[in-house]
């Protein structure tokens, strides 16, 4: 089945939020199957990320403050997609902002829907490889709060399996890089 291609109807619009980031919505729908509920929904654009790996053999993390969870989580670099904007140029700015690295090897890995059972958000993943560190980063965004960090696949995983790298975007992304990385 492709996605997006069975639609629900939408009886009732209860309420709707339009944020900085998202949108939120509730809405009464008959599903395709005629069953009806009420259903929350969070509207994002989407998100690329990149799986950026070293020339040395090491990826390149972000640890950074996650308001939602109130802490700090171990992610690859990842940025919001501008209205308007190819996911593939989202992920190039954002790997030099977020990491002060740079890329000329891309690879596209997949896309995928972060939450689905609450989201619209897909992330866009890459492969970004033939790395190379810039001598002056750009400067982070004003609300962002990130310290680099670079690990071996064998750390990173390690890592997962002690619960210290729990983002399910960053994990998803690995798994969809390993055949890749050497």
């Amino acid at each position: 089945m492709t996605l997006g291609q069975e639609h629900a109807e939408v009886l009732h619009q209860r309420l709707k939020y339009t944020g900085r980031k998202f949108d939120y919505e509730v809405q009464k729908l008959r599903l395709p199957n005629g069953a009806v509920g009420e259903w929350e929904c969070v509207r994002h654009p989407g998100g690329a990320l990149a799986v950026p790996f070293t020339n040395d053999g090491k990826l390149v993390l972000v640890k950074q403050y996650r308001f939602a969870v109130a802490g700090r989580l171990l992610e690859f670099p990842a940025g919001t997609v501008e209205v308007g904007e190819d996911p593939a140029e989202t992920i190039k700015r954002e790997i030099e902002e977020e990491t002060g690295y740079r890329s000329d090897t891309w690879r596209h890995l997949g896309d995928f829907p972060l939450a689905p059972g609450y989201s619209d958000e897909f992330i866009y993943a890459f492969l970004a490889t033939n790395l190379e560190k810039l001598e002056t980063p750009p400067a982070q965004d004003e609300d962002e709060d990130i310290e680099v960090v670079l690990m071996t696949p064998a750390e990173f995983e390690a890592a997962v399996r002690v619960g210290e790298a729990i983002d399910a975007k960053t994990i998803a992304s690995y798994v969809l890089a390993q055949p890749f990385l050497p």
